[in-house]
């Protein structure tokens, strides 16, 4: 009998499973596939679709490397396509009319309410987005939009000052297709270096502003 209240006892003392203490929650990375939007653009840029994002990274230097570097007109060379385009399928209608062929099989050349509608609705979603953004500037004051917007703006004109447009486009490019991939990669370790980044910038913002503030209060003392 002692044996078994011994045994007891120490059943007792022990702790169950279930008042354990629980794990502490893991860390849910955001989807880096559905921020971009879930679809085959977002597959080509995380290079799911590894061949589409060869073609595309190929077909964007080819481009850049034809127009920037061989010294190409854009103007001249899309109204030479399109000229050769247009005489081709002049003379294959004619061709077909007199040999009894069949006409060229071109495609319905119309633009649908459909298309319209999508391309109207993808306008109206950026264009709400960038509204967003200066009522957060303007109204709510936010401070980590506001350098974002800051420091956006500075990189864009730096950088427009060293490249012309069509470099510009070509180098966009190149990071659309890099960015997201690396990021969805090596996301923890990137977010904790904004992080820090980002919270070296705010203290310097606040010093300033401080800095700013305790200058006008003097002044109204010396006042």
């Amino acid at each position: 009998m002692a044996a078994v209240s011994d045994i007891g006892r120490a059943s007792a003392r022990d702790p169950l499973p279930s008042d354990a203490s629980p794990a502490p929650p893991a860390k849910i990375s955001r989807s880096v596939h559905r921020a971009l939007g879930g679809g085959a653009v977002a597959d080509v840029l995380l290079w799911r679709r590894r061949n589409v994002a060869i073609l595309a990274v190929s077909g964007s230097t080819a481009v850049w490397f034809f127009f920037e570097r061989a010294g190409y007109n854009i103007l001249s060379v899309l109204a030479n396509a399109v000229l050769l385009v247009v005489v081709i399928l002049f003379f294959w209608a004619k061709s077909a009319l007199l040999l009894n062929r069949p006409l060229p099989p071109l495609p319905n050349l119309e633009v649908s309410d459909e298309v319209v509608n999508k391309v109207a609705d993808r306008a109206r979603v950026w264009i709400n987005r960038v509204l967003a953004i200066g009522h957060d500037i303007t109204i709510r004051r936010d401070r980590k939009v506001f350098l974002q917007v800051i420091l956006s703006l500075w990189v864009v004109s730096c950088i427009g000052s060293l490249f012309n447009f069509l470099t510009l486009v070509y180098v966009g490019v190149l990071l659309a297709i890099t960015i997201p991939a690396v990021y969805d990669k090596y996301q923890e370790d990137i977010d904790q270096k904004l992080s820090m980044a980002l919270d070296v910038v705010l203290k310097q913002y606040e010093s300033i502003l401080n800095g700013g503030q305790g200058g006008s209060t003097k002044e109204k003392k010396t006042q």
